[in-house]
């Protein structure tokens, strides 16, 4: 009988916490630049679901059109990463909070991954 190595994922669920916090920071810090109109949606696509894609979609255009009505210019906001909770609800599944602080005010991102065959794939983000 050949014996045949187990197939280890690029991201796996027992992958360290600095690794864990990586992937959520990231992913945070590029939805956030997103919404600020200096990052292209179209980046984030393939970390995203479709529901999350669509979602961002309306966010980025009433951001737009609000910058647009205020007269403001594009600004790459400066965040500083603060504490990073996350926990494994259920294999597969990593959900996580990120508190961000900006020059005006600080914000909490939640967010859930869900994997999606060897990589991870946000299924719900929440800027709060």
């Amino acid at each position: 009988m050949i014996s045949f190595p187990a197939v280890v994922d690029l991201i796996d669920t027992d992958q360290p916490f600095t690794e864990t916090q990586s992937i959520l920071e990231s992913l945070t810090l590029c939805v956030l630049e997103v919404l600020a109109g200096v990052r292209d949606l179209d980046q984030v696509a393939r970390w995203v679901s479709e529901d999350v894609y669509h979602h961002l979609m309306q966010r980025v255009v009433l951001s737009a059109r609000a910058r647009q009505v205020k007269g403001e210019r594009l600004i790459r906001p400066t965040f500083t990463i603060g504490r990073t909770v996350h926990s494994e609800p259920a294999p597969g599944v990593i959900e996580g909070v990120v508190i961000v602080h900006g020059k005006a005010r600080t914000r909490a991102v939640a967010l859930r991954l869900e994997r999606l065959e060897t990589r991870w794939r946000a299924s719900a983000i929440n800027v709060l």
